[in-house]
């Protein structure tokens, strides 16, 4: 499979999505103009990697901020994780978020309830 990497750089996330070293990650402040066409290459990856799913398959969000268009596609992508899941394949969100952004926070323990899948909570400081 092909690898996707894009460099965080003003109002786009940082994407990985990267089989050969096991790193799926959207990271830093998600606010594209058009987020549909932005992660279609997103949609694209994950529907070839859902045809043959790694063992364990993890998925990172560590974003500073998203707009509401990007929560929208953020969800999806989890909705997506959630079929997979329920495919009988081990699936983990992990959801970073500093430990004083109380929004980003709460919008984890919210996507949590939203889907059925293994969600970790991870705090962290800011260096």
């Amino acid at each position: 499979m092909k690898k996707i990497k894009y460099e965080e750089s003003g109002y786009l996330p940082g994407i990985i999505l990267d089989r050969d070293i096991k790193k799926m990650e959207i990271s830093g402040r998600a606010c594209p103009e058009d987020p549909v066409e932005f992660y279609q290459p997103v949609f694209d990856w994950l529907n070839e990697y859902m045809k043959d799913p790694d063992e364990k398959t993890v998925f990172e969000f560590k974003m500073s901020y998203y707009n509401t268009s990007s929560s929208k596609i953020i969800m999806m992508i989890m909705q997506r994780l959630e079929e997979l899941a329920d495919e009988g394949n081990d699936v983990l969100i992990k959801w970073y978020f500093l430990e004083d952004d109380e929004d980003m926070e709460e919008a984890g323990e919210d996507y949590s309830e939203m889907v059925d899948i293994e969600f970790e909570m991870i705090s962290y400081k800011e260096d």
